[in-house]
C-alpha cells in the first residue's frame, strides 16, 4: 500500500513551477481522491502496474495515434503548462540510468506505428513495449504486421517478441467503425501457444496483466481488448487490496458466490455489468478474462460449483463475430454438452450506428441471455 500511495503521490503533484490548465487540475485531484476512496479506476490502475514496474527495472514504452492523453482521456501521462507550453510526465521522475519511460503520439498509420513498436520489442525484450490503437476498429490498417510478423513470427523465424497491443473493444452505439477490435480475427490467429489474447474486466485484471506480462519469463505477443465506457464504471474499479493482494484471474466467478445454479453465463468484458443487475439467483454470471490460452481447467473448477447447469455463452457481437466462433466448440469440449450462443444476429457491419436500436439489440441481448 505505501508504494502505491508514494506513486499517488507522484503522479498527482506537479512542479512548484507547474501551472496544468485548471481543467486538468480535477483529474490529478480525481488521483488523490481515488486512493482515499479505495476506489481506483482503470487509468490509475494502469499508472500504477507502470510505476511499479519501473521502481523494479522495467522500462516502459507506449505508442499510438493518442496515447499520452488516452483516446477517452482516461490516462493524461503527460500534462502541458498552459502558461509557456511546457510539459510534464509524472512517471517520467521515476526513470534511473537503465530504466527509461517513453510515450510516443505516433503519426496517423496503424501499420507504420505497429510495425516499428513489434521491431522494438524483438531487439529491446527488457522493454515492456505497447501500441494502443485509438479504437480497436483501425487496427485492421496494420494487419499485415499482426499476420506476418506478432501470430507467425516465432513459428517461422523463432523470433520472440513481447509486444502488447491495446484495442479498445466494446459495444455502444457508436456504429460500425468504432465498435469492434475484430476478436474472431485474432482467435483465428491463435495455435502453438504463440499469443496472450485477454478480455479484462475490471481495473485489477488489467493491472495484473500489465505486470504478468512484464514479469513472465518467456513473452508471447499480448492482444488486450480494453474498454471505453467501463473506463468510467465504477463497478469495475479497484481497490487497493485487489492490487497488492490480489493476482490475475483467467475466469472470474460470480461475484454473488451463486452455487448450483441451473443456468451459467458465460461472457467478457463489458456485457458482464449489463447481465449482473437482472440476473436471478440461480442464474451464474463467469466471466472469462484469458481467451487464448483457452483455460480450460479454471473454467472446468468453476463450473463444478453449478453441476448440471445449462451453460450458455453470451456475447454482444454478431454471431458471426467475435470469441463465438471460436470458443463455442472449446466449450462443449469443457462441459460435455451443447453451449447456446446469444448474440446479435449474424452480419456483415459489426454494429448499428442507431443509439436506439443499439439499446433495443442490447436488451433483447441481456434477456435471452438470462434464459426470459
Amino acid at each position: 500500500r505505501s508504494t502505491l500511495e508514494d506513486l499517488t503521490g507522484l503522479l498527482s503533484t506537479p512542479p512548484d513551477d507547474f501551472e496544468p490548465h485548471p481543467k486538468l487540475l480535477r483529474v490529478l485531484d480525481a488521483r488523490r481522491v481515488a486512493m482515499e476512496k479505495d476506489a481506483i479506476d482503470w487509468g490509475l490502475a494502469e499508472a500504477f502496474a507502470f510505476g511499479t514496474l519501473i521502481r523494479e527495472g522495467t522500462s516502459i514504452r507506449l505508442a499510438g495515434e493518442d496515447v499520452n492523453r488516452g483516446t477517452f482521456s482516461h490516462r493524461h501521462a503527460e500534462f502541458v503548462d498552459h502558461r509557456d507550453g511546457r510539459k510534464w510526465s509524472p512517471l517520467k521522475g521515476l526513470e534511473t540510468p537503465d530504466v527509461r519511460v517513453r510515450m510516443h503520439d505516433s503519426l496517423l498509420s496503424e501499420f507504420a506505428a505497429l510495425g516499428f513498436e513489434y521491431g522494438y520489442s524483438v531487439e529491446s525484450p527488457e522493454t515492456l513495449t505497447i501500441w494502443e490503437a485509438q479504437f480497436g476498429d483501425f487496427a485492421n490498417g496494420a494487419q499485415v504486421i499482426i499476420d506476418q510478423f506478432i501470430a507467425a513470427g516465432e513459428d517461422k523465424w523463432s523470433q520472440r517478441s513481447g509486444v502488447v497491443m491495446l484495442l479498445p473493444h466494446g459495444f455502444e452505439g457508436q456504429g460500425p467503425e468504432h465498435s469492434s477490435a475484430r476478436i474472431e480475427r485474432y482467435l483465428e490467429l491463435c495455435a502453438e501457444n504463440n499469443l496472450r489474447v485477454s478480455v479484462p474486466s475490471t481495473a485489477a485484471s488489467y493491472f495484473h496483466l500489465l505486470r504478468r506480462q512484464a514479469l513472465i519469463a518467456h513473452r508471447k505477443p499480448l492482444i488486450v481488448f480494453t474498454p471505453k465506457s467501463l473506463l468510467r464504471t465504477a463497478p469495475s474499479f479497484a481497490t487497493v487490496d485487489d492490487l497488492t493482494k490480489g493476482t490475475f484471474s483467467r475466469v472470474l466467478d460470480d461475484p454473488r458466490g451463486t452455487t448450483g445454479a441451473r443456468r451459467v453465463v458465460l461472457c467478457a468484458g463489458k456485457v458482464f455489468y449489463d447481465l449482473l443487475p437482472e440476473a436471478p439467483e440461480d442464474v451464474a454470471v463467469v466471466r472469462i478474462e484469458l481467451f487464448y490460452p483457452f483455460p480450460e481447467q479454471a473454467l472446468a473448477d468453476t463450473l463444478e460449483r453449478h453441476p448440471g447447469a445449462e451453460v450458455v455463452w453470451c456475447q454482444e457481437e454478431p454471431h458471426n463475430m467475435g470469441a463465438a466462433p471460436w470458443i463455442q466448440p472449446r466449450l462443449e469440449a469443457a462441459v460435455g454438452r451443447h453451449v447456446e450462443v446469444v448474440s446479435r444476429v449474424a452480419s456483415a457491419s459489426p454494429a448499428t450506428g442507431s443509439n436506439a436500436r443499439h439499446h433495443r439489440e442490447q436488451a433483447t441481448l441481456v434477456a435471452r441471455a438470462l434464459g426470459r
